[in-house]
């Protein structure tokens, strides 16, 4: 039996020479194209053998913390709040490939029977062959467990599958191709998947509870967060009732001056602009699905303001930004988002902050924590009432948030000295209060009225202009002028 203490030194030794041959003495470059597509594929082989070593790690690992206490669970010995968390620190990969090895050491883990110490028969015994052999990766493993994800049947018809995908994995299966890719592997299974699902009969209601989901992905490279998921036709209804509620559009139009609202079309995202129609034509420039994200992001923020979600840590969920006084000082500098490396704008921490609680935490040099102050600057219950009773909505023109939907904006910033009063506060919402410094709309108050200052496209003269939505201040203005 190979000593497993000994063998994976002598191999990563051996490894390292042939990286650096490859890699630092640029020996690839020396090859044709068949040798180089052959190193390639002799790469992809040792891959796949590491990754059956790392699989079985994992599985041994698992099953050893399995009915164990707590306290004596291996990821607690070595400091980890869970198994993913010690497999990446053990192999340095991302949380998300650490996942992946989880799954596929369920799917062909040989569990110990409590009862009588023997091996049992793993769940796909075809595919562990196939690893232990180096033909199937994780990634393969993963693909094949997940298209039978949710699929009933029996163990036998089960087996019958596992045999054929092994044997496609390996290139013996009964079309005599050449071993099978990931994909290729998923899309076998998917068609194995769909033969053996006897729910065919099973109520749509049925099937769409078990299809549910919502995923929230990892941020990439161009900032955003993909967000999917396939909703229930009640939930997606009451999402689409809020949306409604906030991106409706009036019949009655915005008071004069105003800008002309035409219905948006439903384009391609990435469709130019007819450059025949002018650009004062619309004064919300929003794709209708950019609309769709803030509509969101707005009925997320008031559901957490609500009070009626759970507490976390017995207090409300609240999103906390955290960013340096200099850098909100200077304007110069990045925030953070709570559990996620990558920097945000400042006009985040500005966003935030202009609508909740600042809380100063005072380091000193070695990084302790002497002080922590908070400032109450959220505009109370009476004070919201009040400027709701005074706006009546968002204050930009053409805007139809309705106020219960907004934010309230310190017009004179907190940081430099504004007051939380309503004479300092004016109804936004998310979308104009998020983009105030780069949207071309500015406003001030004026003895306690607020003013708007538009774009030359919405103003031709540019020029400051009284602003409010509510239906009882406008009759007032309209019995003044009478």
């Amino acid at each position: 039996m190979t000593n497993l203490a000994d063998a994976p030194t002598e191999l990563g030794d051996a490894l390292a020479k042939v990286t650096a041959a490859a890699v630092v003495e640029g020996g690839l470059r020396g090859l044709d194209d068949a040798g180089v597509l052959g190193a390639l594929a002799v790469a992809g082989r040792i891959r796949r053998g590491a990754e059956a070593v790392m699989v079985e790690a994992v599985a041994v690992l698992v099953d050893r913390d399995r009915d164990v206490r707590h306290a004596d669970r291996i990821t607690t010995r070595y400091g980890c709040r869970t198994t993913n968390e010690l497999v990446q620190r053990a192999t340095r990969v991302s949380g998300r490939t650490a996942s992946d090895m989880l799954a596929a050491a369920g799917a062909v883990q040989q569990a110990v029977a409590l009862s009588t110490g023997e091996l049992l028969p793993p769940p796909f015994p075809g595919l562990r062959a196939a690893l232990a052999a180096g033909q199937v990766g994780i990634d393969g493993i993963v693909a094949v467990t997940g298209a039978f994800r949710g699929c009933h049947t029996g163990r036998a018809e089960m087996l019958a599958a596992d045999t054929e995908l092994a044997a496609a994995a390996c290139g013996e299966g009964v079309d005599a191709a050449p071993p099978a890719s990931a994909d290729e592997l998923r899309a076998l299974a998917l068609v194995w998947a769909a033969y053996l699902d006897q729910d065919g009969a099973e109520p749509e209601d049925t099937r769409a509870l078990r299809k549910r989901g919502i995923t929230v992905g990892r941020r990439g490279d161009d900032g955003l967060v993909p967000l999917r998921g396939l909703l229930l036709p009640d939930v997606a209804a009451q999402l689409q009732l809020g949306f409604d509620s906030i991106l409706n559009p009036r019949t009655d139009g915005a008071p004069a001056p105003g800008p002309c609202f035409t219905a948006s079309d439903d384009q391609d995202d990435e469709a130019p602009p007819d450059p025949s129609e002018p650009v004062a034509s619309a004064a919300d420039q929003r794709s209708h699905t950019q609309k769709l994200h803030d509509a969101f992001a707005v009925l997320l923020t008031a559901a957490a303001a609500s009070g009626e979600l759970p507490t976390l840590g017995g207090a409300a969920p609240t999103l906390v930004v955290s960013v340096r006084a200099e850098d909100l000082a200077t304007g110069h500098g990045h925030a953070h988002l709570p559990g996620d490396d990558q920097p945000v704008p400042l006009a985040v921490a500005r966003h935030i902050a202009c609508t909740g609680a600042i809380q100063r935490v005072l380091l000193d040099n070695t990084g302790r924590i002497v002080s922590i102050t908070t400032l109450d600057r959220v505009f109370h219950h009476h004070q919201r009432k009040a400027i709701t009773l005074r706006d009546g909505g968002c204050l930009i023109p053409g805007c139809h948030v309705p106020p219960q939907w907004c934010e309230i904006h310190h017009v004179h910033e907190h940081s430099r000295g504004g007051p939380t009063h309503t004479d300092n506060g004016v109804l936004l919402c998310w979308f104009h209060h998020r983009t105030l410094d780069t949207g071309g709309w500015h406003i001030r108050m004026i003895n306690g009225i607020p003013h708007v200052k538009g774009p030359y496209w919405w103003d031709p003269h540019v020029k400051w202009r009284p602003a409010t939505k509510s239906p009882t201040r406008k009759r007032d203005l309209i019995a003044q002028r009478n």
